[in-house]
């Protein structure tokens, strides 16, 4: 296939077909996760015996693990914007702190799930801890495997696999990453806020 044949099939001109499948499989993602937002709220909506979270989740603990998240997306924008200046030191700085940051989030997620099991929450007590630990879990098990990517894009950093010109695979592990810090930010208004 010659470049103008590529061109020609693209669906979008400019972007790769290899971004445009990861956008598409992050739509498939948003897909996963409205579908268990949703039926969290209706479950919510309908139980008659649905706990004050107020009083049974730690927000404050939550909220400062949000702003760790957050933090965690700003310096996966610096990474990017590190290569795309073509600075490898910078580059590598800043994904290794995405990812700390990314452990330091899934590590008081457990803290905060290891405090309700104990105060007797579990998956099969009542639709609350169902749905609760369903919604929170599938995140963290996202946020886990971005951990994982992360750590195989700072070995090829430091491999020197990317330049100021070919640095797709940090652009997506961004686009990744910023998808799990979006999906949490509902999730925490929605279990803990609302």
């Amino acid at each position: 296939m010659t470049t103008a044949d590529h061109a020609a099939s693209n669906p979008l001109p400019g972007v790769s077909t290899t971004k445009f499948a990861f956008w598409l499989f992050l739509a498939s993602e948003v897909l996963f996760f409205a579908g268990l937002i949703s039926a969290y709220v209706l479950m919510r909506i309908v139980s008659p015996s649905w706990p004050d979270v107020s009083e049974l989740l730690n927000i404050p603990l939550v909220a400062a693990n949000t702003s760790i998240l957050l933090v965690s997306s700003v310096t996966m924008v610096y990474a990017l914007a590190s290569i795309e200046a073509g600075d490898q030191s910078k580059l590598r700085r800043f994904l290794i702190a995405t990812a700390v940051l990314g452990t330091i989030f899934v590590s008081i997620q457990a803290v905060e799930w290891v405090q309700l099991i104990g105060e007797g929450v579990s998956v099969s007590n009542n639709v609350f801890g169902s749905t609760f630990y369903v919604l929170t879990g599938f995140h963290g098990l996202h946020v886990l495997i971005g951990i994982l990517f992360l750590f195989l894009t700072v070995y090829r950093a430091f491999r020197g696999r990317y330049t100021r010109t070919e640095h797709g695979g940090v652009e997506l592990m961004g686009l990744y990453w910023h998808f799990v810090d979006i999906v949490w930010i509902f999730l925490f208004t929605i279990i803990y806020l609302v």
